[in-house]
Formats: C-alpha cells, structure tokens, sequence
C-alpha cells in the first residue's frame, strides 16, 4: 500500500505540467519564456476555459507554434497577442479587455445586482409601511355554519 502511495505521488510530480511537446520548444530559453507567458493568456478554442498551454487539441498546437513563430520573427508580446486577436477573435483572450463591448459585459453583473438589491430593499420598505387593517369577523350565518362542519 505504501508503495502504490509513493507511485501515485512520484507520478503526480513527473507529469508534464503542460501540452507543449518538446519539438515546440525554442532553443533560446528567453524566447520560450515569453512563449509560455503569451499563451498562457490566451483560449482554447477547441476545449473551452483552458489556455492553449494546457490543451491537448491540434487547434491549439497550431496556435502555440504561430505564436513562437511570431516570436523568432521578432514580434513583441503586445503585438504577437494583437496578431492572434486579429485572427481569432477577441475571444482567444482568457481575460478580454474591458473596453467596446466588452464593458457592456463587464458592467452588466454588477449593474443587476445593484436593481436587484433596489427592487428588495423598495419591496421590504413598502411592506414595512403598510398598515394592517381590521380582521374580517365571521358574520353570524358563518360562525354557525363552522360550528355545523365542525360538529361533523
């Protein structure tokens, strides 16, 4: 039992941390640095939530090879991220910016919670101030009727 506990554990330690495959890999570890930073920020189109460094997915390879592509070429961070932005779409980005649309997207949470919490606290003050008016009294047919159903 110790020794499977001690396998699963070694195991835990010698898995690959990410996807990238050793031919990904640059030679130059600065380059493979600023590699790894970029698309660590950047999505996964195929798997959803997962940056491409983490992904499994050809789409994702691809993506990992065009950025360390840019890279040798002598592309900035900025603008290695701008050129997959430009040819996928914003929504590459694990975090958007929140400018354009996306402040509309941004904004919005907070927005409903704010009416939200206006609509309970104008409900809860409101029924607060409402007076209670007298209670209906049976009238005298009524309370014999009850008396009847409550005999049988």
């Amino acid at each position: 039992m110790k020794r499977l506990i001690l396998g699963l554990v070694l195991c835990l330690f010698w898995a690959p941390v990410g996807a990238v495959q050793p031919d990904e890999m640059l030679d130059d570890p600065r380059l493979e640095e600023r590699a790894r930073e970029i698309s660590g920020g950047l999505r996964c189109l195929v798997c959803r939530n997962e940056s491409i460094d983490d992904s499994n997915a050809e789409l994702a390879r691809d993506m990992r090879l065009l950025v360390r592509e840019r890279l040798v070429t002598g592309d900035s961070n900025e603008e290695v991220v701008q050129f997959i932005v430009d040819r996928y779409g914003e929504y590459v980005l694990l975090q958007p910016k929140a400018t354009g649309a996306n402040l509309v997207l941004w904004l919005a949470g907070p927005m409903m919670l704010l009416v939200g919490a206006g609509i309970g606290w104008t409900y809860l003050r409101r029924r607060s101030q409402v007076e209670e008016g007298p209670r209906d009294v049976l009238s005298q047919h009524e309370a014999e009727r009850l008396r009847e159903i409550m005999k049988d």
